[in-house]
């Protein structure tokens, strides 16, 4: 692994009405089967590893990261861009805020053992 921190940190704006100033702080390049843990203030956990193929983005959607504080969830923006973002639990009334100024919807929640299932059979429907 290697870690370049951005001196001084890039900083650019974000969001609907670009309201949100965002900071590049760091870079990280990982070599395949290398892991990153990020952790929240209150000792949540988020894993993002390389492989051969690329990245696993989250761990398990319906184990580990939900075991660690977090929910995967599907959201859609004004312009019909999707997102999966990751909820921190007990931030749920933060994400609801933010979606509303942001003019997003939730799609699914990806956590969900029954929206998986669903999913699971719409594509074995598309393969028959």
């Amino acid at each position: 692994m290697e870690l370049t921190k951005n001196q001084p940190p890039r900083t650019f704006q974000v969001g609907a009405d670009q309201q949100i100033q965002m900071t590049d702080c760091a870079r990280i390049e990982l070599q395949p089967n290398e892991q990153v843990t990020f952790v929240t203030e209150s000792g949540n956990e988020y894993d993002v590893a390389r492989t051969e193929f690329g990245y696993y983005a989250t761990p398990s959607l319906n184990g580990r990261l939900r075991e660690h504080g977090f929910r995967a969830v599907l959201t859609k923006n004004s312009r019909g861009r999707f997102y999966v973002m990751l909820v921190e639990q007990g931030k749920e009334d933060a994400f609801d805020r933010y979606l509303s100024t942001q003019h997003m919807i939730v799609v699914c929640r990806l956590d969900d053992d029954e929206v998986l299932a669903q999913l699971e059979r719409a594509r074995s429907r598309r393969n028959d």
